[in-house]
């Protein structure tokens, strides 16, 4: 399978799934948005469950190349994730939050990678570590095998770029993908495979 199939099967995919079934807690938030006291009751509800799934993130470790040794490296003592509560790495898609692609995904390696985010449960983050996840790397004109970038799999959220990036910047960019998560309500539009939700209530800033 090269790459053009793997398109044109993205492409009919969102087609074929079932859509989630609407939550109470959004619906109620969407239903009573105007005034003061729902506003506040929203913002508040916000607050708390953004911060325990910001302060909670469970990531699932997907190392493919030589990034993985830096993913390593920032979950050892040294530089100790567990400050950011992100110690917990998860071999099971079931488990997980977010998705930190380290290293090179090639054509074979790429239905894996699809199945396994689909299995993760909404709200799901994908992080790409590596010059390699990002766009290729060094084997961008020369290998056909190698996916051009793991965004044309799957929605990227944070891009982590170097050859490979030093633990700082994994630690700088999980950073960034908690500041992403405490921008989000319940009040906003369902996740639709990855896709961010359109309706929102107000303008949102980050903390």
């Amino acid at each position: 399978m090269d790459l053009r199939d793997l398109e044109r099967r993205l492409q009919q995919l969102p087609s074929r799934l079932p859509q989630a079934p609407p939550e109470p807690l959004r619906q109620a938030a969407r239903r009573y948005h105007e005034g003061r006291l729902p506003v506040l009751f929203v913002s508040v509800v916000d607050k708390v469950l953004n911060t325990g799934r910001a302060c909670s993130l469970w990531p699932m470790s997907f190392g493919l190349a030589c990034c993985a040794i830096e993913m390593m490296a920032t979950g050892a003592s040294r530089y100790d994730l567990d400050r950011f509560g992100i110690g917990v790495f998860r071999a099971t898609p079931r488990q997980a939050d977010a998705m930190i692609v380290a290293g090179t995904v090639t054509l074979k390696m790429a239905p894996v990678l699809e199945r396994l985010y689909h299995q993760m449960a909404e709200p799901r983050y994908v992080v790409a570590l590596g010059n390699c996840a990002i766009s290729g790397g060094r084997f961008y004109q020369h290998a056909y095998s190698v996916v051009k970038g793991v965004d044309r799999i799957v929605p990227v959220d944070i891009y982590i770029p170097g050859c490979p990036p030093r633990p700082e910047s994994l630690i700088d960019g999980l950073r960034k993908l908690h500041d992403l998560i405490r921008t989000e309500s319940v009040a906003d539009g369902p996740y639709r495979e990855g896709k961010r939700p359109d309706f929102r209530l107000r303008p949102r800033e980050l903390p």
